[in-house]
């Protein structure tokens, strides 16, 4: 055979982590390194691969090829694997390339059986150990490979230790565990049908096949999913001879780090416990101790740890997270892989270590993920309150933080509980629409029962740094919508609910919330990122204080400014619906009259905000049908001003209804139709910026009008003239020169292919990719969560399309558009808009398609100029 799928942990060393996986490939490292690490070998990412191929088999050459390496170790440690006399046991642990802890599975003390537990027994003149080995692999077994769960095994435990008056399980004495061991056989064939397993090969293959299993079970393809991890990598296996904590006072096992994880502080932390198997400290069965106590339990044991610790983090030049087993006293290796640590710990860890020499500024930039930035910019929850809470349901993490208030189920009384009862407020809703702006401008957090990482919800929460979980489809409303039953417990208008915003979680209780904090280490790490980026970063902001708040972030300007967003206000939404149901243009342009200066003083604000950096105005883009009232009064009410009945005022609303609005009469399709309304919102563009340039003459506003939804270069060519005879005649009657600029958003796969014939009359594009995923997909980012989840499932879709850029279908219609309009224009400015602005792997993709600038939501910001500063340097490495 000519490939090969094993290798012994001498084999192989750091430079393999792609076929042996994180943890085989530190293993083998660490071997290399001399440290005392268990003999064992790595089955690679490739043979999982194959298995998959293969119709989840092994088949018989890999077989051979994993028994050939069997023998080997036997060579290697002088133990018979299933032997009576001296056997070899061992572990069975996977070991993605990607770190994901606690996402696969792990079976230790392979190859006991019922004789050989009784000569190892023997053996070591230690039967409690024996049997404590033996029913901890039964269990272990029976869990990974036959899907027993641990519950069933867990009730025998407490049932014998209050049988025998005892509280700890140290505390069962060999007899009993014996004992257990029995009962745990009888539980295994009541549940599988047939006895355990005895014959060490069957074990082995068995808990290899449920590792390759575990690639794909539930949380590891979410967690896969949440991390940008392909699912064709698969995960490597690794067989490790055992070493064991749990022979008596003299063995013990443990978890540490070369840094605190959670705060970055440079020193030892973790915990150990002696008499224990690693999964012991995990799961909680006894109070571990710290990891400082070793030292006067055993002085050289400690010291020879705290070496190893050294030269780890000084050999992989990061924070190390290690795993370790004490066996009678003798110190040896399990694991080393760069810890997981929160965002705070993260910025002092990258700094710290810049000023200890051991890396260098780039290094430090690319060690962060840019998306744990989003906890140091959001309120989260007191860990401490966190985890004694027990979440009710789960929907998706929509917009990032934690938010606890009281619920209401209207954006009327989001408001009203907000301003006048000075209540924190959940705005819980089946979806929102933009009529509820006000509301969710006031609520602590967001709640809705539909809509995807990219519904209006999503957008608007994200925008304003307001938390928000959408998609959640188990919640029921009552009838009278005043209380909704969600996980088995119902909430009524008042209870309080908290909202994890970055895990998708909602409690039916109050949790303490801690505010987001920024240190000198972020300003620190993002100067280093600004030093190295090259693309820009602007904002998606529609208000002042939007604007105000992404430039604190440090944007350089704003990509997407929504003018509709500015009309549901309440001293212009009148005016508005007035200037919709006009039946004639001197109506229409009545009204508008009366939207021109509120909007024009809204542009101004947003002018004085940025300070002279760009500023993108999209023209108006959503239906007309969405800012029309759809209660009675409000519809009495609009009758009058209109001097119609409120039966022809019916009449208006229902010829407005559309079957299908997004794809409907919506963006430049309105100013085709209704040029009244091109033009007063030019007029308010222009007329601000030439206000601000009066006041400020050294910013230099220069405004960039931005036509939407353009799919015909007659369109925008009509569009534009619109625009144009506007802006020439304001400026020249002003008596101020200003430059202009006029370009549009490419978001119609047609307007993609003709990017070329597009660029002869836009000055710049902007990426809509939101709209651009939803018409090249063919399916609407509101109600695509409810069908989704089946294709992740089935491995249709890895990802969120909406959340992340599809780069082998949308993708190619930006790179296409790219070169067209390049082609036709050269220095035409590039920029993408849509919520993938936001998204680290679609800005590489950005990167690499050239584009002079991403844009998103303010609090996404920094993760952007992170993000946009990791491409660029990697990049540069790859030239």
């Amino acid at each position: 055979m000519s490939e090969k799928y094993v290798y012994l942990f001498s084999e192989g060393d750091a430079s393999m982590r792609n076929l042996l996986g994180g943890k085989g490939s530190n293993l083998a490292e660490m071997t290399g390194l001399g440290m005392p690490v268990p003999q064992g070998f790595t089955i690679t990412t490739e043979a999982c691969t194959k298995y998959y191929d293969d119709g989840e088999k092994i088949n018989d050459d890999i077989q051979a090829e994993i028994l050939e390496y069997i023998t080997k170790l036997e060579e290697l440690t002088g133990k018979k694997f299933g032997d009576v006399e001296n056997p070899l046991l061992v572990s069975v642990r996977s070991g993605a390339r990607a770190s994901m802890p606690g996402m696969m599975d792990t079976i230790l003390n392979l190859g006991l059986n019922d004789t050989v537990v009784e000569a190892f027994a023997k053996k070591t003149d230690n039967p409690r150990f024996a049997y404590d080995s033996y029913r901890r692999f039964i269990q272990m077994y029976s869990d990974v490979v036959m899907e027993v769960g641990k519950a069933f095994f867990e009730k025998l435990i407490t049932a014998m230790k209050e049988d025998r008056g005892v509280e700890l399980d140290t505390e069962l004495t060999a007899d009993d565990l014996k004992e257990l061991a029995e009962q745990f056989k009888v539980e295994y064939k009541d549940k599988v049908g047939e006895d355990f397993p005895s014959e060490a090969k069957e074990q082995l293959f068995g808990a290899i096949k449920a590792v390759f299993r575990s690639w794909d079970n539930p949380r590891a393809i979410y967690y896969r999913r949440m991390n940008d991890i392909p699912s064709s990598w698969g995960t490597a296996v690794n067989v490790q001879s055992m070493v064991f904590g749990n022979m008596g006072d003299t063995s013990g096992t443990g978890v540490a780090f070369s840094r605190d994880p959670s705060t970055g502080e440079k020193g030892l932390y973790g915990e150990y416990l002696m008499n224990a198997q690693g999964e012991d400290v995990v799961a909680g069965v006894r109070t571990p101790l710290t990891i400082d106590q070793l030292k006067d339990q055993n002085p050289a044991v400690y010291e020879q740890f705290v070496e190893i610790v050294n030269r780890l983090e000084e050999h992989y030049r990061d924070m190390q997270d290690m795993e370790f087993t004490i066996e009678e006293g003798k110190l040896y290796m399990l694991q080393t892989r760069n810890g997981k640590r929160t965002a705070a710990a993260a910025l002092k860890i990258a700094s710290d270590l810049v000023d200890e020499g051991m890396i260098d500024e780039k290094q430090a930039v690319l060690m962060i993920d840019p998306k744990q930035l989003d906890a140091l910019l959001h309120p989260q929850f007191d860990a401490g309150a966190l985890k004694k809470a027990k979440p009710i349901g789960t929907g998706l993490p929509a917009s990032p933080g934690a938010a606890a208030g009281q619920v209401v189920f209207t954006a009327e009384d989001a408001t009203e509980w907000a301003t006048k009862k000075g209540a924190p407020v959940i705005l819980v809703r089946l979806e929102t629409s933009p009529e509820d702006i006000e509301g969710m401008n006031y609520a602590q957090g967001i709640l809705t029962a539909r809509g995807g990482m990219t519904s209006h919800a999503a957008v608007v929460a994200r925008g304003m740094g307001t938390c928000c979980v959408s998609g959640l489809g188990s919640i029921k409303f009552a009838a009278d919508e005043k209380s909704f039953t969600l996980g088995g417990k119902t909430i009524a208008e008042g209870d309080w609910i908290s909202l994890d915003g970055s895990s998708g979680n909602v409690y039916g209780e109050a949790i303490k919330t801690v505010p987001a904090s920024i240190g000198g280490y972020f300003e620190r790490i993002m100067g280093w990122a600004d030093s190295h980026r090259t693309m820009k970063v602007r904002t998606n902001a529609d208000t002042p204080r939007d604007a105000e708040q992404a430039v604190k972030f440090g944007a350089e300007g704003i990509g997407l400014c929504r003018t509709e967003h500015m009309f549901f206000e309440a001293d212009r939404i009148a005016a508005i619906r007035e200037m919709i149901v006009s039946e004639t243009v001197e109506q229409r342009k009545a009204a508008l009259a009366k939207v021109l200066p509120i909007q024009r003083g809204d542009f101004e604000g947003i002018y004085e905000a940025m300070e002279g950096r760009p500023v993108t105005i999209r023209l108006l883009d959503p239906p007309l049908h969405e800012f029309l009232p759809t209660d009675e009064g409000d519809i009495e009410a609009l009758a009058g001003e209109m001097n119609l009945t409120v039966e022809r005022l019916k009449e208006i609303i229902a010829s407005l209804h559309e079957f299908n609005p997004m794809m409907g009469h919506r963006g430049c399709r309105l100013d085709v139709t209704y040029p009244e309304i091109g033009e007063m919102q030019t007029q308010a563009i222009i007329e601000a910026a030439i206000n601000t340039n009066k006041k400020h003459p050294d910013w230099n506003v220069v405004p960039e009008i931005m036509v939407p939804l353009v799919g015909e270069i007659k369109e925008l060519a009509y569009v534009k003239n619109i625009i144009t005879e506007t802006a020439d005649r304001l400026i020249e009657e002003s008596g101020v020169p200003m430059k202009y600029l006029v370009g549009t958003m490419i978001e119609i796969p047609r307007a993609a292919i003709t990017a070329d014939e597009i660029a002869t009359e836009a000055e710049f594009f902007s990426f809509g990719t939101n709209d651009l995923t939803q018409m090249t997909f063919g399916f609407s980012r509101d109600d695509a969560g409810k069908f989704l989840n089946a294709y992740y499932e089935k491995k249709i879709y890895e990802n969120d399309p909406f959340a992340r850029l599809d780069q082998n279908g949308v993708g190619k219609l930006v790179l296409a558009a790219s070169k067209l309009g390049r082609q036709t224009r050269p220095d035409i400015k590039l920029g993408i808009c849509g919520e993938h602005g936001g998204d680290p792997s679609s800005i590489e993709f950005c990167q690499s398609v050239g584009l002079n600038y991403v844009s998103c939501s303010p609090f996404r910001v920094p993760i952007a100029r992170l993000a946009a500063a990791q491409s660029a340097l990697k990049q540069a490495d790859a030239k």
